[in-house]
């Protein structure tokens, strides 16, 4: 989930960096109100044979050719591929990633199924399916499939065994916070470190923001509103060009709401249900 002030705050990002002996960051330069800098993604392991986490958005030659140039610097290839989960600026880039013959020719493309593949990137890649707990190993690490969903259906975040690291996709919640990570490697915005108490702080904001939102339908419980509508009440002091990111965080909680049956959707609009009601 992106938080709006973050992208107003994160220090510049470099296209490559060498974070720790195993993990290298290849940002997708793919800036936007809702990836900020751009999608972040991750070159793991220490011997010729990596993984990949994310391929970032298609069309992107700057990030595919900063991804061969890793690739060629270090002399190695890619095992596999970790989807973290749909959303384009994620699972976009795989097709050019995939060209890149030289160092995908035997690699393995991943990601959790979901239930609803209708609005999936229609990619031409055999993808294998993930599951709950999986672990895979190349010579320096060790990552493990946690399934996480909430900002999709499908997502995942990836721990990294020997960092005790979580490549957290766009996925900041409870469950995180009870894996107990040293170090977090976000999709979008810089690493986290000694990350509990930012995690807190996260799940804090997402709760109070919950509360706004439901009070707004709440004190107006005879109108609807649209996401934008709610966005233009409590996002007061956010720039416009940040709207469309806040209306997207804003139809996660309503979806939350409408499944707690706090609310009612008419068309695209959204209204409060009062208890008595229900």
């Amino acid at each position: 989930m992106v938080f709006l002030n973050l992208a107003r705050m994160a220090a510049v990002i470099p296209n490559v960096t060498k974070l720790t002996s195993r993990v290298i960051r290849v940002l997708g330069c793919n800036p936007s109100p809702m990836t900020l800098q751009g999608t972040n993604t991750y070159i793991i392991g220490t011997g010729k044979r990596r993984i990949l986490i994310d391929t970032g958005d298609a069309d992107i030659p700057q990030y595919i050719n900063h991804l061969k140039s890793v690739l060629k610097h270090e002399d190695i290839n890619l095992a596999h591929i970790f989807i973290t989960h749909w959303h384009h600026d994620h699972i976009g880039g795989i097709n050019d990633v995939m060209e890149l013959k030289d160092y995908t020719k035997y690699c393995q493309v991943w990601k959790y199924p979901r239930e609803d593949q209708k609005d999936e990137l229609p990619v031409n890649i055999k993808f294998e399916y993930l599951k709950d707990g999986q672990e895979f190993s190349v010579e320096g690490a060790t990552v493990r499939i946690v399934y996480t969903p909430g900002h999709s259906t499908d997502h995942v975040v990836l721990q990294l065994i020997e960092e005790n690291a979580i490549f957290s996709g766009d996925c900041i919640l409870e469950c995180i916070l009870d894996l107990k990570p040293e170090i977090i490697y976000p999709a979008h915005g810089n690493v986290i470190h000694n990350p509990q108490e930012k995690i807190q702080f996260y799940i804090d904001h997402r709760k109070q923001r919950e509360e706004q939102i439901l009070n707004v339908l709440k004190t107006h419980s005879d109108k609807t509103f649209s996401p934008m509508d709610i966005v233009a009440q409590i996002y007061i002091n956010t720039p416009k060009n940040l709207y469309e990111a806040a209306a997207y965080n804003v139809e996660h909680h309503l979806t939350k709401l409408l499944k707690e049956n706090k609310i009612k959707q008419i068309d695209s609009t959204f209204q409060y249900i009062a208890p008595h009601k229900i």
